[in-house]
């Protein structure tokens, strides 16, 4: 970065003085750049507004932009497509923040409104059904390396019910009714064009992440049960199948996000 480029930045996102940054000082002191400033600091705060719903409902829409508004200072979007804006790091500086102690969840429930925004803009591919591995002996089965699709995406988290916080904000429903204090994942896919999402057991989100990582699904089905002794591994393999959450074998070039 140049010296111009910094002193552009600080005059930008600071009140500087002209002790601090002569130049920057001089750049804020323009009638016009304030509205050029304000210009940028809107759309950056109403940017991570839209990409953190949920997020803005637990917390009220006054605290939201005040901490967005202090994220932007720290982390300007550094790609034009503002739709990413806040995914690398919008959770760890909600978790930074002094008033959000008693809400240990909130960075969680960001890095689901971050996996909505995932699925939503993934890449679409063929889904691979039930009908297809209905055939199969058990040990073609077990050897079967199943892709998770595109815009599949999946989270586990321990000791909190982040899925149904997530889920009844993001949807509207009553977010003030009482949940089940414990751990809890879930799953997104993308169907017909919109994003869809459901409870996930601890083994089916180990499943996905052994099928990510391009294990066989026998070996994939021992690390979900290390996880998850005692999963119905059988139902747990149905629902990720009705959910859509697999590719084709033919489109596994489009998986390798999931790697």
């Amino acid at each position: 970065m140049s010296a111009f480029e910094h002193s552009f930045l600080q005059a930008l996102l600071h009140d500087p003085t002209p002790t601090d940054d002569a130049l920057a000082h001089a750049l804020a002191a323009q009638p016009a750049f304030a509205v050029y400033r304000n210009t940028v600091m809107k759309g950056c705060i109403d940017a991570l507004e839209a990409n953190f719903p949920a997020v803005v409902r637990l917390v009220g829409r006054e605290w939201f932009r005040a901490a967005a508004a202090a994220y932007v200072a720290d982390r300007l979007p550094r790609d034009g497509c503002l739709l990413s804006y806040g995914d690398d790091g919008f959770g760890p500086f909600l978790a930074s923040l002094p008033t959000t102690t008693g809400l240990p969840w909130l960075p969680a429930v960001a890095t689901l409104d971050t996996l909505w925004r995932a699925a939503h803009a993934a890449a679409d591919a063929p889904v691979l059904d039930a009908a297809a591995l209905a055939g199969d002996a058990p040990r073609d089965l077990a050897a079967r390396v199943l892709c998770p699709h595109p815009a599949a995406r999946w989270a586990w988290f321990d000791a909190a019910p982040v899925a149904s916080i997530w889920s009844r904000n993001r949807d509207d429903h009553d977010a003030e009714a009482d949940y089940a204090w414990q751990g809890e994942g879930l799953l997104l896919t993308r169907v017909e064009g919109a994003v869809a999402w459901q409870v996930l057991p601890r083994a089916g989100c180990a499943l996905l992440d052994a099928c990510a990582a391009r294990l066989p699904l026998g070996e994939a089905a021992e690390q979900a049960l290390q996880q998850q002794p005692g999963a119905d591994l059988a139902a747990v393999l149905r629902q990720l199948l009705l959910a859509g959450a697999f590719s084709r074998p033919e489109v596994r070039s489009l998986c390798l996000e999931h790697a």
